[in-house]
This record gives C-alpha cells, structure tokens and sequence, in this order.
C-alpha cells in the first residue's frame, strides 16, 4: 500500500506529482529543486544556497514521513554544470557525514524553472 507524504515545510509539487510516497518502508522523495517554502521562491544565491535549500527541502520531507537523513540509502543529483560539482558535494556532504547514501550525479540541458540543482532521493527502515 502507498502512502503519500507531503508537508508545508517543503515545496508544494508543482506538477502532477507528490513531495513523496511510502510504500513497505521504503520513501521515494521527488526532486527537489531550490525552492524556500515560507516563500515560494527560490532562494538568494548560487549554487552552494541552492544545495543548502534542496537539503532542508528534502529533511522537511523525510521529518514528515518518519524518517531522517541517516535512513537515506540512495540520492540522485541533478545539475546545470558540472562545474558545480564540488560545491554542491561540499554541502551535500554536511547531510551524510558518515555511511553515506549511493549516488549518481547528472550534468542536464535545464533543469526545472532554472535551478542549478535537483536532487531525489530514496529512504528505507
């Protein structure tokens, strides 16, 4: 059985899609980009705050649904330029600073309304 996951304290979807879906302990977090929820806009800066609000973005979600960072088994990190790769590691890297999740990472043509970053995620109990 599904359950949907959503939460105010990340970004409405904005498409036909859900924040996140459980089904038999597993979390599939859909992309988040950028977005602050108190504001619905996305945040000041380049890509290091861009990285910093998909993060909390995504904690929001998993706080939501009963999970937490340490639960994440697998992200995938979407980005403009490959050339912001490290910073966007640098900050990604504060969320799992031991046992971190598998991860691929993707340069993409254009990322949703103009985002420099994306990331979904997987959690499991």
């Amino acid at each position: 059985m599904k359950k949907i996951i959503s939460t105010p304290h990340a970004p409405k979807a904005i498409g036909p899609y859900s924040q996140a879906v459980e089904t038999n302990g597993t979390l599939f977090i859909s992309g988040q980009i950028p977005i602050d929820p108190a504001t619905g806009k996305f945040v000041e800066g380049g890509i290091t705050e861009q990285t910093e609000q998909v993060m909390k973005n995504i904690g929001a979600i998993l706080k939501a649904a009963g999970f937490n960072y340490e639960d994440v088994v697998k992200s995938t990190c979407l980005l403009n330029d490959m050339d912001n790769f490290a910073a966007m590691n640098l900050v990604y890297g504060k969320y799992y600073p031991e046992n971190p999740p598998a991860r691929a990472a993707y340069a993409v043509v254009k990322l949703p309304l103009g985002a420099l970053v994306e990331i979904e995620t997987v959690a499991s109990r």
